[in-house]
C-alpha cells in the first residue's frame, strides 16, 4: 500500500462497533414492540419479543453473516499504533457494561413483577415468556464475558476491574485468571480444559471445561499468593473477589426482587457460560500443538485455531473471530487484529456455529473432515480424544495409510514416465 492511502486509511467498521451494543439493549428496545402487540389483542404474540436473546443468535445474526459474508479488511503496519491508540474504541466496550447492568436489573423486574399491566399484561409474565427473558439476558451475558475477555488482557488497572465487573453477571469471574494465565498457554494441547478435542461432544467438552478451568484459576491464583507470602485466602486473591462480586450483585437484586428471582439467574448464568463454553469448543476443535524434544510445546501459531472472518458477527464480538492474531497478540486490541494468512477457516461465523455444536452428529459431519484436511489427512497430528482414540486412528489411520499407497503409486507411475520419456 502507498502512503498516500496509509494516510487516507480510515475503519470502515468504526461506528459500526456500536453493534457490539445490541445485545445489552435489545431488551429495552423490545419493550415497544411488546406494548403494542398487546394493545392489538395479540397477547401470545407479545411474548415472542421476550426471546430476542434466542432469536438473535441463532437465527437473525447467521443469517446476516451469510448476507454479508466474510470483512475482507486488514489495517496496514504503518496505521497499526494509531488505531490502537484510538480511546473511542475502549469507549464502545466501557458502554457495555451500564446498558448490561440496567437490562440485568429490568430483567429482573419483568420476571418478578406481578402487574405488568403498562406493557399491557393481565397480572405478571406467563413461564414461556419467564424464560425467553432469562435466555435473552442471559445472552447478553454470555457476550458480556466477550467483552471482559478484551479488557481483561489489558495492562490498564482499570479496565482488568471492568472486566470482573462484566463477569459478574454469569458467576464467571474465575475467567479473568484462567483464560489470561492458563488458557493462553497451554491453547491447543491435551492439557487445556478449554481446547476441544477431535470427537469430544460438546456434551463432554462442557462439564470438562467449566470445572477443570475453574480448578486450574484456583490453583494459579494460589501458586501467585504463595509465592508472595500470603495465604490463597487473601482478599487479593482475583478469584475470591471476582465471586465476590457475583454474591453483591445477586444478593442485592434477591434483596429487592426476593426469591421468585432465583431461577432468573440460574437459567440466565448458566446459558451466559455455556455460549462461552460453545465458542471456547469450537476455537480450538481437534487442533494440536506439537511437543517438541525438550518436551515442550512449539509456540502458539496461527495454524492452532480456527477463524471466521465474517463480518456481522465479528462487529458483534469484537474480532473475537480473528483467534489467532489475538493469541500471537493477546494485549492488541480488538479493532487492530487481522484475518492471518495460514489460520484454518470456520464455514462460517461464530454465531452459525454454535448451534451446531449442540448436534454432534451434525457438528461431526461439518468440522472432522476440515481438521483432517488442515492435517494434510494424517490423524496422528491431531488432538483426539482419548475416548475414541483406538476408534479414530484405526478408521483414518487406515484411509491415510491407503492414501499414502495411493500417493507413492502415482509417483512411481510418474517417475516411470519420465523415464521412459527420457529414453
Amino acid at each position: 500500500m502507498s502512503k498516500p492511502d496509509v494516510e487516507q486509511w480510515r475503519d470502515k467498521k468504526r461506528y459500526l462497533w456500536l453493534m457490539g451494543l445490541i445485545a445489552p439493549t435489545a431488551l429495552f428496545v423490545m419493550l415497544p414492540l411488546i406494548w403494542a402487540l398487546n394493545q392489538f389483542g395479540w397477547h401470545v404474540a407479545a411474548q415472542v419479543p421476550l426471546w430476542i436473546g434466542p432469536i438473535l443468535l441463532y437465527i437473525l445474526l447467521p443469517a446476516l453473516d451469510l448476507k454479508f459474508g466474510p470483512d475482507g479488511q486488514n489495517p496496514p503496519d504503518e496505521v497499526m499504533e494509531r488505531l490502537e491508540n484510538d480511546k473511542y474504541y475502549r469507549y464502545c466496550t466501557y458502554l457495555y457494561i451500564p446498558f448490561q447492568y440496567a437490562s440485568v436489573i429490568m430483567g429482573a423486574y419483568l420476571f418478578t413483577a406481578s402487574d405488568l399491566g403498562w406493557l399491557g399484561f393481565e397480572g405478571g409474565l406467563s413461564w414461556p415468556a419467564k424464560i425467553g427473558l432469562a435466555l435473552s439476558v442471559g445472552l447478553l451475558g454470555g457476550v458480556g464475558i466477550n467483552t471482559a475477555h478484551e479488557m481483561g488482557h489489558k495492562k490498564d488497572s482499570l479496565e482488568r476491574w471492568l472486566a470482573k465487573i462484566t463477569l459478574a453477571q454469569t458467576l464467571y469471574g474465575h475467567f479473568y485468571i484462567e483464560h489470561n494465565r492458563g488458557h493462553h498457554v497451554r491453547v491447543a494441547t491435551p492439557e487445556d480444559p478449554a481446547s476441544a478435542r477431535f470427537g469430544e461432544t460438546f456434551w463432554e467438552f462442557l462439564p470438562r471445561s467449566v470445572f477443570g478451568s475453574l480448578k486450574s484459576a484456583w490453583e494459579l491464583e494460589a501458586k501467585r499468593l504463595e509465592r508472595a507470602g500470603k495465604s490463597k485466602w487473601h482478599w487479593s486473591n482475583d478469584v475470591l473477589n471476582a465471586w465476590a462480586m457475583s454474591v453483591v450483585l445477586y444478593g442485592a437484586l434477591i434483596a429487592v426482587f426476593g426469591w421468585a428471582l432465583i431461577p432468573y439467574i440460574l437459567i440466565s448464568a448458566v446459558f451466559g457460560f455455556t455460549l462461552l463454553e460453545a465458542v471456547n469448543y469450537l476455537e480450538h476443535y481437534g487442533l494440536l500443538r506439537k511437543k517438541l524434544d525438550n518436551g515442550r510445546y512449539e509456540r502458539c501459531a496461527p495454524v492452532h485455531s480456527w477463524n471466521s472472518d465474517h463480518i456481522v458477527t465479528n462487529l458483534f464480538l469484537y474480532h473475537l473471530q480473528r483467534h489467532s492474531d489475538h493469541h500471537a497478540n493477546p494485549t492488541r486490541r480488538y479493532q487492530t487484529l487481522r484475518s492471518m494468512e495460514g489460520a484454518p477457516n470456520l464455514p462460517s461465523g461464530y454465531a452459525s456455529m454454535i448451534g451446531l455444536t449442540y448436534f454432534p452428529p451434525l457438528w461431526r459431519r461439518m468440522m472432522d473432515h476440515r481438521v483432517l484436511a488442515h492435517y494434510g489427512g494424517d490423524i496422528t497430528q491431531v488432538n483426539i480424544q482419548p475416548r475414541v482414540r483406538d476408534k479414530v486412528l484405526a478408521r483414518y489411520g487406515a484411509a491415510a495409510d491407503e492414501r499414502s499407497r495411493e500417493e507413492k503409486k502415482a509417483a512411481d507411475e510418474r517417475s516411470r514416465e519420465e523415464q521412459g520419456g527420457k529414453a
